[in-house]
């Protein structure tokens, strides 16, 4: 099963042995992450000859940013993922800005007490705007999609990234963190 889009690209931060890594770090990885999903956006780019201009990164970024921002809200009152819960943008702020990167798409995200529905708008795009709207777009799908409510926040050391939890007894995104969670556990329980 491939994972949507929302949760790729608020995943493309990741925790390693020498820390954190980021799949927008540079333009060159932020243009090999857009070449791998440009199938996932339901538009056709062109992104072959393509190295985004620093501002486009940042764009890039910084919509990042108010995904993991929604995905924070959406697991509270479970702790968001550590990697950057003190630097989120508010949730309102996120909610907003997700909202206007997907103006030139065909649906933006309402938040009400019910929680998350679609509204529908069109309006054009630019190439950025057209990318910006894409994954806007799959953020919001995602979001009002009965999938949204399997999101977990992984609580394995180190781990920083959201999982869709698949099974009951599912507690980590991968076997690597559920192993790393049990011999953490197993070294605590020792160690006194």
């Amino acid at each position: 099963m491939v994972d949507p889009l929302a949760l790729r690209l608020a995943n493309t931060i990741r925790a390693t042995s020498r820390g954190l890594t980021d799949a927008f770090g540079t333009p060159e990885s932020t243009r090999d992450w857009l070449i791998s999903n440009a199938e996932h956006l339901g538009v056709y780019l062109d992104l072959e000859g393509y190295l985004p201009s620093e501002a486009d990164r940042t764009a890039l970024v910084d919509l990042r940013q108010n995904v993991r921002a929604l995905f924070a809200e959406y697991v509270a009152p479970q702790p968001a993922s550590s990697a950057d819960a003190a630097v989120l943008p508010a949730f309102p702020d996120a909610l907003a800005a997700i909202n206007r990167a997907a103006a030139p798409a065909l649906r933006q995200l309402e938040w009400d007490a019910t929680g998350p529905h679609l509204e529908h708008r069109l309006l054009t795009a630019s190439d950025v705007d057209t990318v910006m709207a894409g994954l806007s777009d799959a953020t919001i799908e995602f979001f009002t999609s009965p999938e949204a409510a399997q999101i977990r926040t992984c609580p394995a050391p180190r781990c920083v990234r959201y999982f869709l939890k698949s099974h009951p007894r599912q507690e980590w995104c991968s076997v690597a963190c559920g192993n790393r969670a049990r011999a953490a556990r197993h070294y605590a329980q020792h160690r006194d």
